[in-house]
């Protein structure tokens, strides 16, 4: 039986090598480059924190720190992307509802804006990923590949047993999390439904790390994980688009111009939202349709 160090610093090793192969494809701003480079920090954190038990608190603090720094550059030109997306989407379907001078003015306002934002975005990741900062990440991460800085005690546990430990934690948070959202304040929603998000997305990438010990029973809760994270995922970025189409409309009724087919697409998000947040409830019940034996 293999020991939770050695089965964690393999999973490890997967995942500091996913973050490292997307950088020279954001280097050469291939297409979807930035998306993945993002997904692979932020999975990396987020299995340091699940499986923090079983590496030393210091360096794992801090690369958890460095992390964040580098998840936020790359979630600056992420989000600008995902919005110009989603924008000239909103756009083409409605597009025969519209004045084409309108539609011009909207488009340079929701997308052409987003995309000049993505461009700006893009140079700053390109900055960093030049300075001394990032270089001393990057040797940090290639370091941890083959001596990640285990707690020898706890690393020499046997796997299966540490790894259901962490499951178990992280399902209790979604649980407590999901537990409390009827209780609050419909103002205070969005936001929780965004933190079971979160936490659903950690217990996706913990079951995914643990799935070459676990095997069927990590990857079934991993892909209930991830169909919860994916509903709420969804849901926010409409929320979050919807909010953004008013704000540009505001601006757009201060310069004289006519705010009508940004109310269509703000109302189009809004529906949008609601159709995610109906499906929330059976996605969260899934999750808990088989429970993590001890």
């Amino acid at each position: 039986m293999s020991t939770a160090g050695d089965a964690f610093a393999a999973a490890l090793r997967e995942d500091i090598d996913r973050l490292l192969a997307a950088e020279p494809e954001v280097r050469a701003d291939a297409e979807d480059s930035v998306h993945q480079m993002r997904v692979a920090t932020r999975r990396l954190r987020s299995v340091l924190r699940s499986y923090r038990e079983l590496l030393a608190g210091k360096p794992a603090t801090g690369m958890r720190a460095e992390l964040k720094w580098l998840a936020g550059l790359l979630g600056e030109a992420r989000d600008a992307e995902v919005r110009a997306d989603r924008f000239a989407t909103l756009l083409a379907d409605h597009a025969e509802r519209a004045d084409p001078a309108e539609l011009d003015a909207v488009t340079a306002r929701l997308v052409e804006a987003e995309r000049q934002h993505y461009r700006t975005a893009h140079d700053e990741v390109l900055a960093a990923l030049d300075g001394a900062r990032y270089r001393e990440l990057r040797e940090e991460l290639s370091g941890w590949r083959t001596d990640p800085p285990l707690r020898p005690a706890r690393a020499e546990a046997a796997a299966p047993e540490v790894f259901r430990k962490v499951l178990r934690r992280d399902l209790d948070r979604v649980d407590s999390l999901i537990r409390t959202e009827p209780t609050v304040d419909p103002r205070e929603r969005v936001e929780l439904l965004h933190e079971i998000r979160k936490s659903a997305k950690r217990l996706r990438y913990a079951c995914e790390a643990a799935e070459q010990v676990l095997g069927d029973e990590a990857a079934e809760r991993g892909d209930r994980a991830k169909k919860l994270q994916t509903v709420l995922g969804d849901h926010r970025d409409a929320v979050e688009s919807h909010n953004a189409i008013l704000d540009r409309a505001g601006e757009a009724v201060a310069a004289g111009e006519n705010a009508g087919l940004y109310e269509l697409l703000a109302a189009a998000e809004e529906a949008a939202a609601g159709r995610e947040l109906s499906r929330y409830p059976a996605t969260a019940a899934a999750l808990f349709g088989t429970a993590v034996t001890g």
